[in-house]
């Protein structure tokens, strides 16, 4: 009776040291959560990504949308953050964000959203010809199409002809003064 008795709470006992370490990690599971700003972003866009609740001291976020793996490394008291980019050819789908905290993986602790990017925004489609700015490179590249680069020849004799009709009124009104106070 004594060795049956001895050998229920060695049982008792193996069975509290194997199921403690999963319920800690269980609940350690539960705990951890990835926020992406925003939550919706076209191929290619930006994010921000911030995970909470990651005990240690290195967090690594991944998901299939993501271009790369982020390894997180400022940390704001329990809370680590970072910035990615979304892959360019991404298809336009859910994803979900994976968090790994000092080697332990905890799956599926966020979401992204790949949206194709909005179609009534106006976006130019050529430079437009105004003033120089950010657009001079373009101009210099684009100036064997320009029209009319300038003044030519019939603008310069037209120039000459008013210069010398100008010419010829000064000359004309100081003469009639020079008559006037002769008188």
């Amino acid at each position: 009776m004594r060795s049956c008795l001895i050998a229920l709470r060695a049982a008792g006992a193996a069975t509290v040291l194997v199921l403690a370490p999963a319920a800690t990690a269980a609940h350690a599971d539960d705990s951890v959560q990835v926020a992406v700003a925003p939550a919706a972003v076209v191929p290619g866009g930006a994010v921000a990504i911030s995970v909470s609740g990651c005990e240690g001291t290195t967090a690594t976020v991944t998901s299939q949308a993501f271009a790369a793996d982020v390894e997180l490394s400022t940390r704001q008291g329990s809370q680590f953050s970072g910035q990615t980019t979304v892959k360019a050819g991404v298809s336009f789908a859910a994803y979900e964000v994976s968090v790994v905290c000092d080697g332990h993986r905890h799956p599926a602790r966020g979401q992204i959203k790949v949206v194709q990017a909005p179609t009534d925004q106006h976006t130019p489609v050529a430079p437009v010809r105004a003033g120089g700015g950010g657009a001079a490179h373009l101009a210099v590249a684009t100036t064997d199409r320009v029209e009319g680069t300038g003044p030519g020849a019939p603008h310069a004799v037209i120039g000459l002809v008013l210069a010398g009709v100008a010419a010829i009124a000064v000359a004309f009104r100081s003469s009639r003064r020079r008559r006037t106070e002769s008188d």
